[in-house]
């Protein structure tokens, strides 16, 4: 049995909830994020087809948030494996260079980078 984690696992302190831009409205949380799209889960199904104006608000360090706003087309939508729960794909149709440094930064933070790699 192993007594020691040779790859740090990495806990999520909480969740990112995306927003509709317009009316301020949680729509769901941020399930995985790439350039060309971003999957979310929400407690309602997502309608398929029309252009969504989203906003993500990440934390600031000093308070406050940094706003990313996005539109993007909800290409498909099904229920979760977890009851009362449903996973939409969006395929982002405009993004700022804050959302490519966004996604960057989460790419960076959950890749493997091994201590001693020549070895």
């Amino acid at each position: 049995m192993f007594n020691k984690r040779h790859i740090e696992r990495h806990q999520l302190t909480g969740v990112l909830t995306v927003y509709n831009r317009h009316t301020d409205q949680p729509i769901g949380q941020l399930g995985n994020a790439s350039e060309d799209g971003i999957m979310l889960i929400s407690s309602l199904p997502v309608l398929v087809g029309p252009d969504f104006e989203l906003q993500l608000r990440l934390p600031l360090p000093n308070g406050g948030f940094q706003f990313i706003n996005l539109t993007a087309s909800c290409l498909w939508c099904r229920e979760d494996q977890t009851p009362g729960h449903y996973d939409s794909g969006f395929m982002l149709l405009q993004a700022p260079r804050e959302y490519e440094e966004f996604v960057h930064s989460l790419r960076e933070y959950f890749s493997f980078h091994p201590a001693n790699a020549s070895a």
